[in-house]
């Protein structure tokens, strides 16, 4: 298996704007700081699956939750999508960098983890080091784990830490 660089990701809070992955410049509707994290609101434009992005960016747990609207015909049961990776904070912009593992949780059922391969791969190929493929695993267990004790709930879990998510 090829595997791609970690995915690097900009947020920026003065331009209003967020550079995915691939450089493409994308405006933003709404930013929400937090003292536990950074929300956003963006549509997709060109994206055939989805029309529209939220996203809450947890640097503490090493996430970002994601809630994607799904056009008619690419809907998915799925309730939220986790990204695990390390979120930096800052003033003005935050970066997030991917750490492959991706979480996908069904509210009230269950928590399915994938992209093991991924990592592994990205591993053996040395672009993660030990410590970050194993702070991945670890940031996956406590996630599974505290989803596990809510009943799938990740507004529940979250808000049992303090963190309370809003979402459109």
């Amino acid at each position: 298996m090829t595997v791609h660089p970690p995915k690097q990701e900009t947020f920026d809070l003065i331009g209003h704007t967020n550079t995915d992955p691939k450089g493409i410049v994308r405006a933003v509707d709404e930013y929400v700081v937090t003292p536990w994290g950074l929300y956003m609101a963006r549509p997709t434009p060109g994206r055939a699956q989805f029309h529209y992005l939220e996203s809450w960016l947890l640097p503490s747990l090493g996430l970002r939750a994601n809630v994607f609207h799904f056009n008619p015909g690419y809907e998915h049961p799925q309730d939220y999508y986790l990204d695990i990776g390390e979120i930096t904070a800052g003033n003005t912009a935050w970066q997030a960098e991917d750490h492959y593992l991706d979480l996908v949780v069904y509210a009230g059922d269950r928590t399915d983890l994938i992209d093991t391969d991924e990592l592994f791969a990205a591993h053996r190929d040395g672009l993660l080091t030990t410590r970050t493929a194993e702070n991945a695993v670890q940031r996956a267990v406590v996630a599974i784990a505290g989803l596990a004790r809510h009943d799938h709930d990740l507004n529940a879990w979250l808000a049992a830490d303090g963190m309370t998510l809003t979402w459109r």
